[in-house]
């Protein structure tokens, strides 16, 4: 197997590895535990699945920590085919992590505020419950920060996979297209109070899913070619 294989398979590795624990702790934990407009019912799920919501916020840092590194490995592949459109997709990428591990420390109040008796001699279970979804509320919208670069490092990413010879240009494609899917999410989120009820910010962000897993999957089982070479 040649070097450029080998990294492209680390990569792989990498990148299903933050796809896997960001599902879980974005999207399967949320969905389980997290009944955004009933705060006694929030508590009572958190307070029961206790296990369950930890194990989200540890999958949530694993995600972060396998993506500090998942650039970096990125970088080693495409730095042939644009040495500096492979630094911004590393600075835009990397940002996001700071941001995240500052934004958990909501979740780990939710969680003392579940787990701490002595609250109730200050606060009313009901003060309590509405607290605990406040930070939940708090961790959500720190989360959609991270978001921001999150998106921006695809249009990089997508750039470097459309110019390389050893991934799918369409692939490239759906990378940049998904860019512009977490800005309008953002923006949809922050600037349209009801923006989730309209239910079209899941169709938004179908390419960037796409696109990430089918890059995850196309580095880790197919690879990379021999010869790095950029497109003319």
């Amino acid at each position: 197997m040649s070097e450029k294989n080998k990294i492209s398979r680390i990569a792989g590795l990498i990148y299903l590895g933050v796809v896997l624990t960001g599902i879980f702790s974005l999207m399967y934990v949320p969905s389980k535990l997290i009944i955004y407009d009933n705060a006694a019912l929030t508590f009572q799920n958190i307070k029961n699945s206790e296990i369950l919501f930890r194990l989200g916020i540890a999958n949530g840092l694993l995600c972060y920590i396998l993506f500090l590194f998942l650039p970096l490995v990125l970088y080693r592949l495409f730095k042939q085919v644009d040495e500096g459109m492979a630094k911004l997709m590393v600075l835009l990428a990397i940002i996001s992590v700071p941001i995240y591990f500052v934004n958990v420390q909501n979740e780990f109040t939710a969680l003392s505020l579940v787990k701490n008796p002595d609250y109730l001699n200050v606060f009313s279970p009901q003060q309590i419950q509405s607290q605990v979804l406040f930070y939940i509320n708090q961790y959500d919208d720190g989360m959609r920060l991270v978001h921001i670069f999150s998106g921006l490092w695809l249009f990089p990413f997508g750039y470097l996979v459309f110019r390389s010879t050893f991934l799918p240009k369409i692939l490239g494609i759906l990378l940049m297209v998904g860019c512009f899917g977490y800005l309008i999410n953002f923006f949809g989120r922050t600037l349209i109070p009801n923006y989730s009820a309209l239910g079209i910010s899941p169709y938004i962000g179908l390419p960037a899913s796409i696109a990430e897993i089918g890059t995850c999957l196309w580095l880790l089982i197919v690879g990379a070619n021999n010869k790095l070479t950029a497109q003319k």
